[in-house]
């Protein structure tokens, strides 16, 4: 019995049978394919709204069509692409409504973060958020680099909280609105303004002033009035009424 199924096993992954191969190389590529597509759409690398081409995703990765359309069917169905009837497949543009109850909750995760590091933070932390603030400022006059240094600044405070699950949950919403947060740093005079808000961050963690910067981060990230309006200017013109189906 056991060589008998050792054997079907054996035989089933190296039959010379290349229609079996051919399927089981085909799932892994796509596969592959979907977690790096995944990968730079969270990560903000391909921006929402951008036409994911076939041809020239298979030059790229050099694979054929018929893994690029499996990734991108999986993408699909997990929400961060949108195939368009006979226009193709593209990053999915978060609409106006998911956009502002994401940045919602993106900003009580947030809070729950910096009142847990305000409670737990030590000295060392202290030093580490004060680091991370300077190289904010020292980036602010590039909104592209400020965007990174930015990371590391919450990163930090997610580290302090002591709370795994919370900085996982936290994370994966950040991730899901990376493009959305780098598109507000190129708003005028905003990099400036989200200085100051980070100083005022600063300051009510090392205090231990739980009230304080609850209140300061959620201004800090939540998006509305003026700044929602300069978030969906700072859209192109495409992009923008995509956001609004």
């Amino acid at each position: 019995m056991r060589w008998t199924l050792l054997y079907t096993i054996f035989f089933f992954v190296y039959s010379p049978d290349q229609t079996n191969i051919g399927v089981y190389v085909t799932q892994r590529t796509s596969d592959r394919l979907r977690d790096a597509l995944e990968q730079e759409i969270l990560l903000g690398r391909l921006d929402p709204g951008v036409h994911l081409d076939e041809a020239s995703l298979g030059a790229r990765f050099g694979v054929s069509r018929t893994p690029i359309r499996e990734a991108l069917g999986q993408l699909a169905a997990s929400g961060l692409v949108e195939v368009r009837p006979r226009r193709g497949a593209f990053v999915a543009m978060a609409s106006i409504r998911d956009l502002v109850e994401m940045f919602e909750v993106m900003a009580e995760l947030e809070a729950m973060c910096a009142r847990l590091a305000a409670r737990r933070m030590d000295r060392t932390e202290h030093r580490e958020l004060r680091a991370a603030h300077e190289d904010c400022r020292a980036s602010a006059a590039d909104a592209d680099a400020y965007y990174y240094c930015n990371e590391r600044f919450h990163g930090v405070i997610y580290d302090a909280c002591g709370n795994r699950f919370l900085r996982r949950q936290t994370v994966q919403l950040r991730n899901r609105l990376k493009p959305y947060r780098r598109l507000q740093l190129h708003v005028p005079h905003r990099v400036d303004a989200s200085l100051a808000e980070h100083e005022r961050i600063v300051e009510a963690i090392v205090r231990g002033d739980e009230i304080r910067v609850d209140s300061e981060i959620k201004e800090h990230i939540l998006v509305q009035g003026r700044r929602f309006s300069d978030l969906m200017a700072a859209l192109p013109a495409d992009r923008e009424s995509d956001a609004g189906k």
